[in-house]
C-alpha cells in the first residue's frame, strides 16, 4: 500500500475512532469568494463514493460536489495560518466530517498559500470579519441552507487562524500590544514578531537583525492603540490550536463569551508556547486543553504535511525529532469530542 493510500486509509480509521459512526465519504464544494475575502472550501458528508483528488501535491480521496447529508446539523468554520490552505488540514476536516459536522474554510484574503501580501495585523484584522461571511456563505447555499442550524457555529483557528478563534471567543488586541511584546521580547519570541523575514542563527549579524526588527515593529505598530475585536453570536464554542497570543489583552479573556479550547505544541519554535497558548492558559479561567503534544511542532497538528516549504518555513513548521504522527489520531479525536460536547444536538 502506498503512504498516500496508507494515510487516507488512516484518516478513516480516526474518523471512526472519534465517533464510533462511519460516513461513506466527505464531499468536497467551492463556494464563491465573498467581498475582500476568498473561496470557500465546505467539507461535509456524503454517501457518494470517494474519488481520488489532486490538489497541488496533495492526494486526498473526495466526493467532488457530491449531495450533503444532513449529518449533525453542525457547521465549523476553520481558519488557516499564515500562508495557508484549505488541503493541509483535510485530515482534521475529514475526522470532523466523520462526526456528523460540515466544515467552512474561508481562505483568507491577503495571507493565502498564492498572496501573503497582507500577512500580519491587517489580515488578522479581517480575519474574524472573514469567518462570519463564511457562515452568511453557506446560510445563502441552497445545499446546506436547510441541513445547518447557523445558531450554533464551530470556530477551529491554527496560528494566524487561532488568534481569529480567540477574537470570536471574546479577546481583544492591538498591534500596540504584539509591537510591546516584542519590545521585551525579541530574542525569545523572535519567530513570532518576525515571521520568515530573517532568523537569529548565533552569529556577528544578529544584533543587527535584532536592531532593524525592533525598529521595523515600532514604526509600524507601536502607535496602533486601537483595540481589534469582533462580535458574532452565532458562534457557540471555539478550538484555537497553537495560537498568536502575544497582541492579545490576556485579561479579555479571562472569561471567554463561549467555550474555547486550546490545542498546544511543546515544541513550537514558531509561536513559543510560553508566550502565546501558555499564556493564554493561565489568564484564562475556564480554558480547556484539548490536546497537547508535548513533542509537537507549530506544524504538526497539519495532515497533510506541507510540502515545498521555504528552508525557513520548513525549520519552523516540519515535525521536531521525536513527533509520532500517529498521536494525530487522538489529537483530531479530542477536537471533534469538543465540539460534540459543546454544540448541542
Amino acid at each position: 500500500m502506498s503512504g498516500r493510500w496508507l494515510r487516507a486509509a488512516v484518516v478513516w480509521a480516526m474518523a471512526a475512532a472519534a465517533t464510533g459512526v462511519a460516513t461513506a465519504s466527505t464531499g468536497v464544494a467551492v463556494l464563491p469568494s465573498p467581498p475582500g475575502s476568498g473561496p470557500v472550501t465546505v467539507f461535509y458528508p456524503s454517501d457518494a463514493a470517494p474519488v481520488r483528488v489532486e490538489r497541488g501535491p496533495f492526494v486526498l480521496q473526495l466526493a467532488p460536489g457530491a449531495p450533503p447529508l444532513p449529518g449533525n446539523g453542525r457547521l465549523i468554520v476553520m481558519s488557516h495560518g499564515s500562508g495557508g490552505a484549505p488541503w493541509p488540514q483535510a485530515d482534521l476536516a475529514q475526522v470532523l466530517v466523520a462526526a456528523g459536522f460540515t466544515v467552512a474554510m474561508p481562505e483568507h484574503a491577503g495571507d493565502n498559500w498564492h498572496d501573503m501580501s497582507d500577512v500580519g495585523p491587517v489580515s488578522w484584522a479581517h480575519r474574524p470579519q472573514e469567518v462570519s461571511q463564511a457562515i452568511d456563505a453557506m446560510a445563502a447555499d441552497a445545499r446546506f441552507a436547510q441541513r445547518l442550524d447557523f445558531q450554533q457555529v464551530g470556530v477551529y483557528g491554527m496560528s494566524a487562524g487561532g488568534l481569529a478563534a480567540l477574537t470570536l471567543a471574546g479577546a481583544r488586541w492591538s498591534p500596540a500590544q504584539l509591537a510591546r511584546h516584542c519590545d521585551a521580547h525579541l530574542s525569545e519570541d523572535f519567530p513570532g514578531c518576525v515571521g520568515l523575514a530573517t532568523t537569529l542563527d548565533g552569529g556577528v549579524l544578529d544584533p543587527l537583525k535584532r536592531g532593524i526588527a525592533r525598529s521595523v515593529i515600532r514604526y509600524k505598530w507601536a502607535g496602533d492603540t486601537e483595540w481589534r475585536h469582533w462580535d458574532e453570536p452565532r458562534i457557540a464554542a471555539v478550538v484555537a490550536a497553537v495560537p498568536m497570543a502575544a497582541p492579545i489583552d490576556l485579561t479579555s479573556l479571562a472569561h471567554p463569551r463561549v467555550p474555547l479550547g486550546l490545542v498546544r505544541a511543546g515544541h513550537d519554535a514558531w509561536l513559543a508556547p510560553q508566550w502565546h497558548v501558555d499564556a493564554v492558559r493561565a489568564a484564562c479561567s475556564t480554558c480547556v486543553l484539548v490536546a497537547d503534544m508535548p513533542e509537537g511542532g507549530h506544524g504538526s497538528v497539519l495532515a497533510p504535511q506541507p510540502v515545498g516549504l521555504s528552508p525557513r518555513a520548513a525549520a519552523l513548521l516540519n515535525d521536531p525529532p521525536g513527533f509520532d504522527r500517529a498521536s494525530l489520531g487522538t489529537v483530531y479525536r479530542a477536537i471533534a469530542d469538543f465540539f460534540v460536547k459543546n454544540l448541542a444536538p
